[in-house]
């Protein structure tokens, strides 16, 4: 899901005088000693933050896919849900929610398969259960975790590839690279 941002406003073109001006001011200018330390300091902790933020709500994100495919699954199994079902449901969830992105019936689905590939994993002594989704797996963007989906049909080079997008830093287009050129099977 992408959550709908506000448009964006024109950026105002910087005066010259106020481009030129240095973040914090030259020593001399009033400030107290360790000024700068601090700043600095602060500014780590707020990036720091925001990207624990970002990663706490890609995890809850992750799981409530997991639980939505997991629903869709059963109910397929269990009611005889259909295509036509689906569709619809995508079609009322968007309704309901406007402002985000990603109900669609292929990502419907695509949740699905996510419930049913990570509900068989076993978890690994140390790692947590998390309903069956290893840690790599939440520790990857849902895009990421599309790629793994679609790409590969073994659990095990999955979680490898997860791993190694995630100690590597890989974006989604290098993970789709690596995978095409089978990364895998050339380091073993």
């Amino acid at each position: 899901l992408v959550m709908a941002r506000a448009p964006k406003k024109p950026a105002k073109k910087p005066t010259p005088a106020a481009s030129a001006a240095p973040l914090v001011p030259a020593t001399g200018s009033g400030l107290p000693a360790g000024y700068a330390e601090l700043l600095d300091d602060l500014k780590a902790r707020i990036r720091a933050s925001q990207v624990k933020a970002s990663l706490a709500v890609n995890r809850e994100l992750l799981l409530l896919y997991w639980h939505i495919g997991r629903e869709l699954s059963q109910r397929q199994e269990q009611a005889g849900w259909g295509q036509k079902t689906i569709e619809r449901l995508g079609a009322d969830l968007q309704k309901a929610f406007p402002d985000l992105q990603g109900f669609s019936r292929t990502n419907l689905y695509r949740f699905r398969s996510f419930s049913q590939i990570y509900q068989i994993v076993p978890p690994v002594v140390g790692q947590l259960a998390n309903e069956g989704l290893p840690e790599e797996i939440l520790g990857l963007p849902w895009s990421h975790n599309v790629i793994l989906l679609e790409k590969l049909k073994n659990s095990e080079t999955r979680l490898w590839y997860a791993r190694q997008t995630i100690e590597n830093g890989w974006s989604r287009n290098v993970l789709a690279l690596q995978i095409d050129s089978k990364l895998h099977e050339r380091q073993g």
